[in-house]
């Protein structure tokens, strides 16, 4: 599996009692890890058993440092030095439940440093990078994966996540794109494999709705969701997974709509549930299953990651009560 992480970041998560703005306060722990979307997808695919490899924009030292706290868990990087220094997201996390993240934009991204980026990915992908390993059945023909994950950084452009998904295409990789805004709608057009957007993200690309909040609520979460699904696949992607967090998954295909009910599991830190399920999905894609079959290991892994304390993590024996208990239901 090959992962690209456009706009990565250093991430403290931070555990308070509760938060109070306007004060100085003093939280309980504080952890700093590599952090980003892609990261977590990676995380969430060594969970299963599978190293991928990331493609990885690391500008300025804080880059360097980014570079040492992914190889320190095991991660293989492919790393393109850009300019600028990498961003930091902080991570609240308070007693009752609530999380709060602010995230940094992150470094410009020139046109320079956007086709170093670019021209590692096709290098990676030229040399066959990130199939599965020695230690796993080879994938069925076709089903290596190539994951775009997250947003991008300011100033690059709109299309550069279609640019991925063509150079994917090229070397006959299936391509998942988890993104949102602007370069969600970029990528629609060069028709990915999959998209994974949560519900706000595709009611924003579809119908400019602006509301960006990770938990829907409402009446109609799951028909909304659905109609999300089956309009992505009407704008260019091949299929669409709408995340609607703690209701389900919405799915489309060329079979159809489709859904599967979120796993019930005690909730620690919901934060990168959504991008442990685009590494689940991918995992399943890269041993050959169905797309829906492949959104069960998603959804089982997104489960066990919210029974996890850290962003992104995965708790291995929810992963083991969960895989093979999804099923999908027709919509």
């Amino acid at each position: 599996m090959l992962v690209l992480g456009a706009n990565l970041a250093l991430d403290r998560t931070l555990r308070i009692a509760r938060l109070v703005p306007g004060h100085v306060q003093r939280p309980e722990s504080a952890v700093a890890t590599a952090g980003g979307k892609s990261v977590n997808v990676l995380r969430a695919a060594a969970a299963h058993g599978v190293r991928g490899t990331l493609v990885a924009n690391l500008p300025g030292r804080a880059g360097g440092l980014l570079a040492e706290l992914l190889q320190d868990e095991g991660h293989d990087v492919v790393p393109v030095r850009t300019a600028g220094e990498a961003r930091t997201a902080v991570i609240v996390l308070e007693a009752d439940g609530r999380v709060t993240v602010l995230n940094e934009p992150g470094p410009e991204l020139s046109l320079a440093d956007a086709a170093a980026l670019l021209s590692a990915l096709a290098t990676a992908l030229t040399a066959g990078v990130g199939a599965l390993g020695p230690a796993h059945p080879p994938p069925a023909r076709g089903s290596r994966v190539l994951v775009a994950s997250g947003s991008l950084p300011p100033r690059a452009a709109d299309d550069t996540y279609a640019q991925v998904v063509e150079l994917g295409h090229r070397h006959d990789r299936l391509v998942v794109v988890d993104a949102a805004r602007a370069a969600l709608a970029g990528a629609l057009a060069a028709g990915p494999d999959v998209v994974s957007p949560n519900l706000a993200e595709a009611e924003s690309v579809l119908w400019g709705r602006p509301d960006e909040s990770v938990e829907p609520s409402g009446d109609g979460v799951r028909g909304r969701a659905l109609d999300a699904a089956v309009a992505l696949r009407g704008r260019g992607a091949r299929a669409a997974l709408v995340s609607a967090g703690r209701h389900g998954l919405a799915g489309a295909d060329a079979a159809g709509a489709f859904w599967l009910p979120a796993a019930r599991v005690g909730e620690v830190n919901p934060v990168g549930a959504g991008d442990a399920l685009v590494g689940g999905l991918a995992v399943g894609l890269e041993g050959g299953l169905p797309l829906r079959e492949a959104a069960a290991v998603g959804v089982a892994t997104a489960g066990a990651s919210v029974a996890h304390p850290l962003a992104g993590g995965v708790e291995p024996a929810v992963l083991g009560s969960l895989l093979g208990t999804l099923r999908w239901e027709a919509a």
